[in-house]
């Protein structure tokens, strides 16, 4: 039997780009790949609550919302961010079309008013985000039911009003008491409703558990602060033969309610990421010399205890303080996180731009970039969200500018999550083709997907010279074209398939015909 011969990878690679550049994936030798492409969470949260920044004011009409939700997008694709944590629930309410809760007073001007014209507001920032190329993530707040100080009234499909048993006044504020089952099993059907119901990239809660404690309004004088009014779940858990102290059976609350929804999305969406951002300080004395807020003694939250059961896929302590800051050194906060994380999920830690200013307490953009640059040099941290859109739109002392132009100056892909065993895209099929009349000075590609996982994004690197430039592009979005060089013109072009989740194919790599 005569033997047969394959031609070598680069024969095939000439023979795929005369028979019009169409291949499914070779080999190629060390020399003709292009780098690594770049890995960072880069997101931005965009807060609803008393309309921080989304959107401008309440009860604005349909379609400036969804402008003003467009130019959102559109400025973190600009920005080469990857990903928006869009905040839909902030006082067991909904900016997204629920059939368990309310409609939010800080969308439409009044709580249990649809929008007119209606739309589903999450499903228009999920497809938007989407044709751009970023995730979206749908935030939650637990268990707040209304903010102090709020002038709206509550409406008769409120839970305040349908289940008051479940809800504590508590300093100006409402709250559902997480001691009740109940309480906790409503917010979990919250939660597990628009995983089933929605095509969200991840699901994330913020600091907000168990409240944060004030001082007794009746008392200003005094330094007391004013217990959390559980008595009665509190009684009832005693009674039903409940050995825990009372600190550690609230603490016990949230660890059910933490392990459930993740358990609950992995179950239905494996691929949904679930995320959590706590407050920075893990404990006082955490790092060592580290001083501030209390969060398990106070708030009840062994976040700890989350992080290394891996009841997460990311976690974003907010470290909010200055770099050099005394008692809350952003660096060894950084680390101590790091090496709390037994379980391995991401470190993406939260970042406050919006204290950049010029007030004597504000921060220089410098401080921010400083801290994002000790993110990239700490092993084990792979990214930042900026707290918040705002201080990004606004362009605060050039902070946006900057930052695209320096540290944010190519895109980056999330990174992926090999914990979940996710599959990866295939092999795609590429052609190319030099571009001509008005994609003149443009490569034209035309992609497929192949086997194995969709593919969300095309990551595309091109060659001039000796270096190498990426793009992303939404792989729903057609055909693609990228940017050609007349001075020194493409030598080769590598297509890299990437899902939802960052799981990535090998890089189909070809030759420029011209």
């Amino acid at each position: 039997m005569a033997r047969l011969k394959f031609p070598s990878s680069l024969a095939i690679l000439a023979l795929a780009t005369l028979i019009g550049s169409t291949t499914t994936g070779i080999a190629v030798g060390a020399d003709q790949q292009p780098p690594p492409l770049p890995r960072e969470f880069r997101a931005a949260w965009v807060a609803t609550v008393a309309n921080i920044d989304w959107p401008s004011r309440p009860g604005l009409a349909t379609e400036v919302q969804k402008r003003e939700a467009i130019a959102i997008l559109d400025r973190a694709r600009d920005l080469n961010l990857n990903a928006i944590v869009l905040q839909i629930r902030t006082s067991a309410d909904a900016l997204y079309d629920s059939k368990l809760e309310t409609w939010s007073a800080f969308l439409t001007g009044e709580q249990g008013k649809r929008p007119d014209p209606f739309y589903d507001p999450l499903q228009f920032w999920v497809e938007e985000a989407h044709q751009r190329g970023l995730q979206l993530h749908a935030w939650f707040n637990p268990f707040r039911a209304r903010l102090q100080g709020v002038k709206y009234k509550e409406s008769a499909d409120h839970i305040s009003k349908t289940r008051p048993d479940l809800t504590k006044e508590y300093g100006g504020f409402l709250w559902l008491d997480p001691g009740e089952p109940e309480a906790r099993d409503h917010t979990l059907a919250v939660f597990m409703d628009v995983v089933k119901r929605y095509d969200v990239d991840g699901i994330h809660v913020d600091d907000y558990f168990y409240p944060y404690p004030i001082i007794d309004p009746a008392n200003p004088q005094s330094t007391k602060e004013l217990d959390f009014p559980d008595d009665p779940s509190w009684k009832k858990y005693q009674a039903s033969g409940g050995k825990l102290t009372r600190g550690d059976w609230r603490r016990e609350n949230m660890n059910q309610l933490i392990e459930r929804i993740y358990q609950g999305i992995k179950a239905e969406k494996p691929a949904v990421l679930f995320g959590i951002s706590p407050f920075g300080i893990p404990r006082p004395g955490q790092p060592k010399g580290v001083v501030g807020f209390d969060q398990y003694d106070k708030l009840y939250a062994d976040t700890v205890l989350w992080l290394n059961k891996g009841w997460c896929d990311y976690f974003s302590p907010q470290l909010y303080w200055k770099i050099d800051a005394p008692g809350q050194p952003f660096r060894p906060l950084l680390n101590h996180w790091v090496e709390e994380n037994q379980a391995q999920r991401h470190i993406w830690p939260g970042l406050s731009s919006s204290r950049i200013g010029n007030g004597k307490t504000s921060y220089a953009p410098e401080e921010l970039l400083g801290q994002v640059e000790i993110i990239r040099k700490t092993p084990g941290a792979t990214g930042e969200i900026f707290f918040s859109m705002r201080s990004l739109l606004d362009n605060k002392r050039s902070f946006a500018d900057l930052l695209k132009k320096g540290l944010y100056h190519e895109p980056a892909l999330i990174p992926a999550s090999p914990w979940l065993k996710l599959p990866a895209p295939g092999l795609p099929r590429v052609e190319v083709h030099v571009g001509k009349d008005k994609n003149q000075g443009k490569l034209e590609l035309t992609v497929q997907a192949g086997p194995g996982a969709a593919p969300f994004l095309w990551a595309v690197s091109t060659r001039h010279g000796q270096n190498w430039s990426v793009t992303l592009h939404p792989a729903a979005n057609g055909p693609v074209v990228v940017a050609d060089d007349e001075k020194e013109p493409a030598s080769q072009v590598a297509v890299t398939a990437v899902s939802r989740a960052g799981d990535a194919s090998d890089p189909v790599v070809l030759p420029v015909a011209r």
